[in-house]
């Protein structure tokens, strides 16, 4: 029966290679259902077997006419099959590693992100005790209290630009103090 089967694609690989090309639609309907089952068994996804029976139908509808012997084209085909199932596992479990290693670095850096957050927050906060008291009660006003640089001036007495100038220097003697730590990699 073996080699019944054997002639009989042997006979419509030689009718395909001679011109016939419903000869090939034949050996579709002999073989498509074998090559499901057998991707199937891979990638335990009936719609990804479909898929790959047919991509592997096209790898063999382009490679038929180089086709030596007519007689292997049960183990040539299923070569076909198993390896466009394995390829597609492969590439699969390479997705997977990249996502793996997405979400590890996602992870990381948000924690260092948190991490560096806090140490910024306390250093800040050292930082702005050693301000004079002038420049303490501007920045507390402004981010604090959400005053406007005339609220601002107005509650201290004060003029509008004498609060900017305020702001500006206290803000600048912090700018140093943050560079000053990320150059000595403590944030």
């Amino acid at each position: 029966m073996k080699n019944k089967d054997k002639e009989i694609d042997a006979k419509l690989i030689l009718d395909y290679q001679s011109g016939k090309s419903s000869a090939f639609i034949v050996l579709v309907k002999r073989w498509h259902v074998r090559f499901c089952k057998l991707a199937h068994f891979y990638v335990k996804d009936k719609d990804v077997a479909k898929d790959i029976a047919q991509e592997s139908w096209t790898i063999i509808y382009n490679k038929l006419n180089d086709l030596k012997d007519p007689m292997k084209f049960k183990s040539w085909a299923i070569s076909i099959v198993n390896r466009r199932a394995i390829d597609f596992l492969r590439t699969q479990q390479r997705e997977q590693k990249r996502k793996t290693e997405y979400k590890a670095i996602v992870s990381n850096n948000q924690d260092e992100t948190e991490d560096d957050r806090e140490e910024i927050k306390r250093i800040l906060l050292q930082e702005i005790q050693k301000l004079s008291s002038d420049h303490q009660q501007v920045l507390q006003l402004f981010y604090v209290e959400s005053y406007s640089l005339k609220e601002i001036g107005n509650t201290i007495g004060i003029s509008v630009g004498t609060t900017k100038s305020r702001l500006f220097h206290a803000r600048e003697q912090l700018k140093k103090v943050i560079l000053k730590y990320r150059k000595n990699g403590r944030i």
